[in-house]
């Protein structure tokens, strides 16, 4: 046996299976490795578009409930101011009530008074009747001289 001849032939089958490996084996890999990096790419560019996408998400949600709160404040605002005109109506209309509640007070009062007086001229009236019918020791007819007693409640 001869080493140059086993080196040689080692080296031609190195040679045979590195052309296999290069013509029907490579290729397939490599193009499963491309594959794969370009999955990777792709889900970290689909990663990096999720979180752009998560952010501009988040921005808006901040918005809506930035205007959300503002709707509310405003709508509790119309509802405090609504509630203040409300009240103030309920203020005057009982203030109205009570002044006129007051002046029919008023208005009774004068009339209970003056039914008072005409009432108490009337005793007057007969008292004095009745006197001057002790002082005269005499009856006084009261329908006969009405007109008298009249011009006399007037004078009291």
């Amino acid at each position: 046996m001869n080493l140059n001849a086993t080196l040689f032939a080692q080296f031609v089958v190195f040679f045979i299976l590195a052309l296999f490996t290069m013509k029907f084996v490579w290729p397939p890999l490599m193009k499963a490795l491309d594959e794969r990096a370009q999955k990777i790419a792709d889900g970290l560019a689909a990663s990096d578009r999720g979180k752009a996408e998560m952010a501009a998400a988040e921005k808006r949600i901040q918005i809506e409930l930035t205007a959300a709160r503002e709707e509310v404040q405003k709508r509790i605002s119309d509802a405090e101011k609504q509630a203040q005109v409300v009240a103030d109506q309920v203020k005057q209309s009982a203030q109205a009530e009570a002044a006129r509640i007051i002046e029919q007070a008023k208005a009774d009062a004068e009339q209970q008074t003056i039914q008072a007086r005409e009432a108490l001229r009337a005793e007057v009236a007969a008292l004095a009747v009745k006197g001057a019918e002790q002082i005269l020791k005499r009856e006084v007819n009261a329908t006969a001289h009405a007109d008298l007693l009249k011009q006399l409640a007037v004078e009291l």
